[in-house]
């Protein structure tokens, strides 16, 4: 535990190589990747004990690299979550923005990052995960394509969904994490050669002359309007470097965060399936039937924000209501994913807020979860068409960090670092 609030839930130092290109770096590793004898939480009571046997592939990649592992860091439990409030070691407060929530679900790598606790951050994005907050700390954070970075060592929330990517201080940073940490693995089918070897790095060069960019207009929308401000003088300035801006459509996603929440929710009640107090995680000693053994311990050791998702996507999958939620989720996640190509034939990257809000004040959505999904209305369709984003820096409302997103093609990793080393 330091810094503001609770930025680690295991504060244990593990050394990497002496030689590799992140050597004599220090990284903080959200806490749902697994590193081996180091306890691996997932912010949450249900394994407040356990310690995995091996290492995440991106740990092992770390450590090759020379990186100093310097603690997990803090989450939402599971994953779930906007804040970093609904972990059950307590809430991480935003080191840059008194009193207000760092966003989530890696607010503990973003706010070591900003709080300078740590040179470099891995975070995980299922719907914003990474870019939420580092939008609201006023770092970057980059969500890769799904399949550029191993998901092995992964304590999966939503399989399809979600990626693990780099949080830093700069765009080059993030990229050079990105380098190390991407590629295939023998141990996750869905990685993917392709740009494998691309050297994001050298992609931070800010040369934007030329590149066309997009705004869907349904992203700004809504915004609060101290972000739209900021959202459109980073635009302002794009232009000045030689980009052309102009306003496009996506129609499809007024519908994200629905068919977002149906999906990951449903993914997430079939992968928690497993926590029963027998086989895995937290067991309340019960010596009644199995049935009383698995409900006991699920109640005591799963937080409020966790069992209203596993409920929610039970009763998605349920007989009878499979088609009516989950399989028009999927329509809708197609018809985002088409949405998207069709956008990338006219435009090289796609440019929006990163969230719609300021950071919000401790304790301001718990009770209140809808305005909590709501806030991911930026975030979600990248994730579900299973796209690169970037979140970067971009002034101040009212004295609060705003974030610009762009979103780029399929692999597009290198065009998106390029637009935000411009905007840096």
């Amino acid at each position: 535990m330091s810094g503001n609030g609770t930025i680690f839930i295991t504060e244990e130092t593990i050394e990497g190589d002496e030689d590799g290109p992140l050597a004599g770096k220090s990284v903080a590793v959200k806490d749902n990747i697994s590193t081996e004898g180091i306890r691996t939480t997932c912010g949450s009571a249900m394994l407040e004990d356990y310690v995995p046997p091996y290492d995440a592939t991106v740990v092992t990649k770390l450590k090759s690299a020379g990186a100093t592992i310097v603690g997990k860091a803090n989450m939402d439990e599971f994953g779930m979550g906007t804040t970093t409030e609904t972990s059950a070691f307590g809430a991480t407060e935003n080191p840059v923005a008194e009193g207000k929530v760092p966003g989530g679900s890696s607010g503990g790598s973003a706010a070591a990052v900003a709080a300078g606790e740590a040179d470099l951050a891995l975070g995980t994005d299922t719907g914003g995960s990474i870019r939420c907050p580092a939008a609201f700390c006023g770092v970057v954070g980059i969500k890769p394509t799904y399949g550029l970075v191993s998901r092995y060592g992964l304590v999966a929330y939503a399989n399809s969904l979600e990626q693990i990517g780099p949080i830093a201080n700069s765009v080059e940073e993030s990229a050079e994490l990105l380098d190390v940490i991407a590629g295939p693995d023998e141990h996750d089918a869905t990685t993917r050669d392709e740009g494998a070897d691309a050297n994001y790095a050298s992609a931070a060069d800010g040369d934007v002359d030329g590149l066309d960019i997009g705004v869907p207009t349904e992203l700004v929308e809504g915004a609060d309007s101290g972000v739209v401000e900021q959202f459109w003088d980073a635009m302002d300035d794009l232009e000045s470097q030689g980009a052309t801006v102009h306003e496009v459509s996506l129609p499809s996603v007024e519908h994200a965060v629905e068919a977002y929440y149906v999906i990951a929710m449903s993914e997430a009640s079939s992968n928690l399936a497993r926590y029963d107090g027998v086989r895995y995680g937290h067991s309340g000693g019960y010596d009644g039937n199995w049935n009383e053994v698995f409900s006991e311990a699920r109640e005591e050791a799963f937080g409020d924000e966790v069992k209203r998702r596993i409920l929610l996507g039970t009763y998605a999958l349920s007989a009878g209501y499979h088609d009516k939620y989950y399989k028009k989720a999927q329509d809708a996640r197609a018809w985002v994913k088409q949405d998207f190509d069709s956008a990338f034939e006219d435009v090289d990257v796609l440019a929006s807020p990163t969230m719609p809000t300021p950071p919000f004040e401790l304790g301001e959505s718990l009770d209140d979860p809808l305005q909590m999904y709501l806030a991911d209305a930026n975030t979600v369709p990248v994730n579900l068409a299973n796209l690169p984003a970037i979140s970067v820096p971009a002034g101040e409302t009212d004295g609060l960090p705003v974030g610009v997103q762009f979103i780029g093609p399929k692999f597009g990793e290198k065009q998106v670092i390029r637009t935000g080393s411009a905007l840096e």
